[in-house]
């Protein structure tokens, strides 16, 4: 199980050019991934931490030329959308550097505007398209929905069990330490108690005793 959460796992989709990724970033860590994008085509940065820490992270997107397009500081999830005003290559960078010891897990989906036909040909029609390319020109964008839902609901899942094992250590941790001081009260008071009914019978009292019989 928290080989599924600290596994990296890349999904290029070709038809819309996008790329998705879980990634962890250790503490005072930077971590950059890039993109590129032709001019006046539309982009989309979307990211969630998933675990670790106050699940926060800073993000910053530059274009080819080092400007800062979009920056967020200790954001927990956002999405970001834009349309590139040059051709180049576009870099979405975390930074986990504000944290000294906690190890963060982030989702992260850098993805182009799905420009593309779905149905290859209909832009030449002379006419208006028929029921059934119309139909599936619906699916296929109910279908790219189903995946953006299902990621999310992956992700809350995630995010519940990270936090669920968590607490169930917590609770486990908090539940030895109460036994150990339970035991360690009991056998104290035992020991007291055994101590005010055991008969006290001074040594030199008996050695007088003795002394004075063989006289």
């Amino acid at each position: 199980m928290k080989l599924l959460y600290f596994s990296l796992f890349v999904s290029l989709i070709d038809f819309i050019n996008s790329v998705e990724l879980t990634f962890e970033l250790p503490d005072n860590d930077k971590q950059c991934y890039y993109q590129e994008i032709e001019n006046n085509r539309s982009a989309i940065l979307e990211y969630q931490v998933i675990t670790g820490g106050q699940y926060d992270v800073d993000v910053e997107l530059l274009s080819p030329t080092k400007e800062i397009l979009y920056k967020q500081i200790k954001s927990q999830f956002d999405s970001h959308q834009f349309t590139a005003t040059q051709s180049g290559v576009y870099s979405a960078c975390f930074s986990n550097e504000f944290s000294t010891f906690s190890h963060k897990l982030v989702y992260m989906d850098f993805s182009l505007s799905d420009s593309e036909n779905p149905l290859p040909g209909t832009e030449e029609h002379a006419t208006v398209l028929t029921q059934m390319e119309s139909t599936a020109q619906e699916i296929h964008k109910s279908l790219n929905a189903i995946l953006d839902y299902q990621t999310h609901h992956r992700l809350r899942e995630a995010q519940g069990r990270k936090r669920a094992e968590d607490l169930n250590e917590r609770v486990l941790w908090f539940s030895l330490i109460e036994t150990s001081a339970v035991l360690v009260i009991a056998i104290t008071t035992v020991i007291v108690l055994r101590s005010f009914f055991t008969e006290k019978r001074p040594s030199h009292v008996h050695s007088n005793i003795r002394y004075q019989g063989f006289k």
